[in-house]
């Protein structure tokens, strides 16, 4: 149940523009992400980072740009923002716990009945209509959870009373709205054989249990402990992310601002809309819907652009006044460090496919959000107990029963 953190510091534009660099920067990907990418190469889909090579002109990257032309900064040192803070309560230690015991179901066969509701069978198959066997309707070893719903109405019923390596026929009929046209609205017969039937129950936390788990881990309460720390440091990113948001939209609301450079925000426009063309197509939605879905249209997004160019020249401001920059050597070892890590052969060819001057920006924005928060005054919101709550909703309900009182 690991959660993929994805800093959270910047607005949902910048976000977006330079968390596509980051993901070229060795952060973790999700499986999603890993998915998208291989589809977009079985289909030859352009990705994000070819995109990113595109040349934006000369003042579309901050390097082209005086960043105090556009911005004149307010205080952006001593802010003071509150957030909720990072907290692993009872119930969340426990809901990880209870994930992981379900995913580690034990399976049981089952020799002395025969196949029930809940049951997982192990099947082998063929299905035909009008005695020819049809694409798609045969398999072998297929394990099928009875009443899952998962084959068309009919068959997993079917199985119901069957023993352990009987061969039976089952009697089904296709929707006339099948996305499989060729079958929809037949009659066909599947001759099935069972071969096994299972039941899964949940494992018990033993210490044996968190063994085999392969966490390095010996004992349940060694168990407990990693899990809390892996939920707290989650929770603690969190809490950093939204402590660094606020800080940044004060940053922003103390600061005078002037539209960013035309060519920056056709830059951030043309990765944005590249980017969710892209993940749109994974999906198999075209960009409108895409964005209608996100409750955004293009001319949002190119607000969203603009906002973004406004955000990244007043961090190069600070920047600027505080010496965060990003240097070459800088630049150059993190593109080193990154190459390997994300499977190319060597720091050039991991180069040449990045945006070099838009993974500088993201560079730099790391930084200044870093110094930003460093010199924010940042005041944790501890969670009500229940107590807390109770005693409360108690003192109120005698003050308004007092009041009612009163003549």
């Amino acid at each position: 149940m690991k959660k993929f953190i994805t800093k959270a510091a910047l607005s949902l534009a910048l976000a977006t523009l330079l968390g596509a660099l980051a993901a070229g920067c060795g952060s973790a990907e999700t499986e999603t992400e890993e998915t998208a990418q291989e589809s977009a190469a079985e289909t030859g889909t352009e990705t994000a980072a070819e995109a990113e090579t595109q040349d934006y002109g000369p003042e579309a990257y901050l390097n082209g740009i005086n960043a105090a032309d556009y911005v004149t900064l307010g205080e952006y040192k001593g802010i003071e923002v509150s957030v909720d803070a990072a907290v692993v309560t009872d119930e969340y230690l426990q809901s990880y716990i209870d994930y992981v015991l379900q995913s580690n179901m034990v399976k049981t066969e089952i020799t002395d009945r025969p196949v029930e509701e809940g049951d997982i069978v192990n099947i082998d198959y063929e299905g035909k209509i009008d005695g020819v066997a049809f694409d798609g309707g045969t398999a072998q070893g297929y394990d099928l959870t009875i009443g899952s719903g998962t084959f068309i109405d009919g068959f997993e019923d079917g199985l119901i009373g069957a023993q352990s390596g009987e061969t039976l026929d089952v009697n089904v009929t296709f929707p006339e709205n099948y996305q499989g046209k060729e079958v929809a609205g037949k009659d066909a017969v599947f001759t099935v054989t069972v071969n096994s039937i299972s039941v899964e129950s949940l494992p018990e936390l033993t210490d044996e249990f968190v063994q085999g788990l392969e966490l390095d881990v010996q004992t349940v309460e060694e168990f407990r402990q990693y899990a809390y720390d892996l939920l707290m440091e989650e929770e603690q990113a969190t809490r950093d992310a939204n402590a660094e948001a606020a800080v940044l939209e004060a940053v922003m609301a103390n600061a005078q601002l002037q539209d960013p450079p035309e060519d920056m925000t056709n830059r951030y426009y043309s990765r944005m809309i590249d980017n969710m063309t892209y993940y749109a197509s994974i999906y198999g939605y075209d960009l409108e819907s895409f964005l209608s879905m996100q409750g955004m249209s293009e001319d949002s997004v190119r607000e969203s652009s603009a906002d973004a160019g406004r955000e990244i020249i007043t961090m190069q401001a600070i920047a600027d006044a505080e010496g965060l920059q990003v240097t070459d050597e800088e630049l150059d070892a993190e593109i080193e460090s990154n190459a390997a890590s994300l499977g190319y052969e060597d720091a050039e060819e991991y180069r040449a496919s990045l945006d070099v001057e838009g993974y500088r920006e993201y560079m730099m924005s790391e930084k200044v959000l870093a110094f930003l928060l460093d010199n924010a005054v940042v005041t944790d919101n501890e969670p009500e107990t229940a107590a807390e709550a109770a005693g409360t909703e108690s003192a109120e309900t005698e003050t308004a029963e007092t009041e009612s009182t009163e003549p």
